[in-house]
């Protein structure tokens, strides 16, 4: 395709140069996307120090890879991350630390093989064509598609880790979690200053928080109990509480188990309704990618007893959800810091230096991408020039690379190919839609979306 044609959507503009310390602050708030400086897209290390503490934004794959892979022992999640999100999803895959990490990586990690996909493309599959029939029956009016992905998204969450629709949980479940990601799961100052033995202000509504979200977990897990055994495994429950350490044989406690639960349901539902409303935005403002893909799923049989048979058919569908990806990373920063002294990039570093790998700057970054602003699916097509794996990280990387990262293009890339095999998708451009960097990279509106029956 010829680069003039390519879509090139909208971003915030970046400053021209360092923000100073409050606006930085203001900016880690309402949009994180709007913090960085022109030169980050440009140069590999970018070093300052910021109320006398040494921050250090890495653009360089080599030095990202030291981070990490080759010394990822030495860097840790800030207290700032721990403490925001521990009362959400306790102490479960994503934020234990040393043997306690070990211990779950090793129980999960089977969990999630490739040989349970379709377990969880079935749940996918019988959740989109419920999603597909309500959408048919308002496709005389402007839909708002955002708030239909993260309601779908949720309800694949339930089913793919319950078996159970969300009905009656569902209403209960959206929300807390938008009570939470509103305002106590946003970063204050004194959340990213104090240590973690010294409460923040907001560390008491969110401990307040705490107990009843727990409790609603609980009961869905004992709901989810009560439906008559199978042999087979039925969804994510049965194949956490079967899971065993591989090397000792122990099994998750009700509460390993619980806050397993808590972790997935809160990454994996948002990321994947924030991917899905990038995905599709992009098509409907490329209607040439999206004859592509309507092309390529005309004729498929997308529904619960074939979906996984027609992944690996679903290339150009999925080469779009890498894409949107790439320009929309859900998780747009990574923050690690520094255990003892290290040099990164040539930079010499001291324990508590603060660590940055930023996807949302690294996937646009002048010197790692061709035309790095513009919609191109055919970057990940089969024989596009390799990219390099330290360079695209929109699930991390190393040890602590998200665990879940194939299910998530699995729901995503289904989704997307049965919304396009029943619809023809357009959206009113007059606005244009940015994107906002806080907790996700979501929209900073939700435009109105046209839906017309294929």
């Amino acid at each position: 395709m010829s680069q003039t044609l390519l879509l090139r959507p909208p971003i915030p503009e970046p400053p021209a140069a360092d923000l100073p310390w409050y606006r930085a602050f203001a900016a880690f708030r309402t949009n994180a996307l709007a913090a960085w400086p022109a030169e980050a897209y440009e140069r590999e290390i970018q070093s300052r120090r910021l109320l006398g503490r040494h921050r250090l934004l890495v653009s360089s794959a080599a030095a990202i890879r030291h981070v990490l892979v080759d010394n990822h022992a030495n860097y840790r999640r800030t207290p700032a991350t721990v403490r925001i999100l521990r009362p959400i999803i306790g102490n479960g895959l994503f934020l234990s630390a040393g043997e306690d990490w070990k211990h779950q990586r090793r129980t999960v990690a089977p969990a999630f093989a490739p040989r349970t996909i379709p377990v969880i493309a079935r749940h996918v599959a019988t959740a989109t064509a419920e999603a597909v029939d309500s959408l048919a029956a308002e496709v005389a009016r402007p839909i708002d598609l955002f708030a239909a992905m993260q309601y779908l998204a949720l309800e694949i969450a339930g089913r793919s880790m319950f078996s159970l629709a969300t009905r009656q949980h569902g209403a209960e479940l959206r929300s807390r979690l938008m009570r939470y990601g509103r305002g106590l799961g946003r970063p204050y100052v004194l959340d990213l200053l104090l240590p973690l033995a010294i409460p923040s202000p907001r560390d008491l509504p969110r401990a307040l928080f705490r107990p009843g979200w727990m409790r609603l977990i609980d009961r869905l897990i004992a709901e989810r109990k009560r439906l008559p055994a199978e042999e087979a495994p039925r969804d994510l429950l049965d194949l956490l509480a079967a899971a065993r350490d591989p090397e000792t044989g122990a099994t998750f406690s009700a509460t390993q188990l619980r806050d397993q639960v808590a972790t997935m349901l809160v990454a994996g539902h948002e990321t994947t309704a924030v991917t899905l409303f990038w995905s599709l935005y992009l098509l409907a403002a490329a209607p040439a990618e999206q004859d592509k893909v309507a092309d390529e799923v005309a004729g498929l049989d997308l529904g619960p007893a074939a979906a996984a048979d027609a992944l690996p058919r679903l290339v150009y569908t999925r080469a779009v959800v890498s894409e949107a990806l790439r320009l929309y990373p859900p998780a747009f920063v990574m923050v690690r810091e520094a255990i003892g002294a290290d040099v990164v990039g040539g930079v010499p570093i001291t324990p508590g230096t603060l660590v940055m790998i930023t996807p949302w700057v690294l996937h646009r970054h002048r010197r790692l991408w061709r035309d790095p602003d513009a919609f191109d699916p055919s970057r990940f097509l089969p024989g596009a020039p390799p990219i390099d794996r330290f360079a695209y990280l929109p699930f991390g990387a190393g040890p602590r690379v998200c665990v879940g990262a194939q299910f998530a293009l699995t729901e995503a890339t289904l989704v997307l190919a049965t919304l396009v095999q029943a619809f023809r998708l357009t959206v009113d451009t007059a606005r244009p839609v940015l994107p906002v960097g806080v907790i996700t990279t979501q929209p900073d509106h939700s435009p109105p979306f046209t839906l017309t029956p294929r």
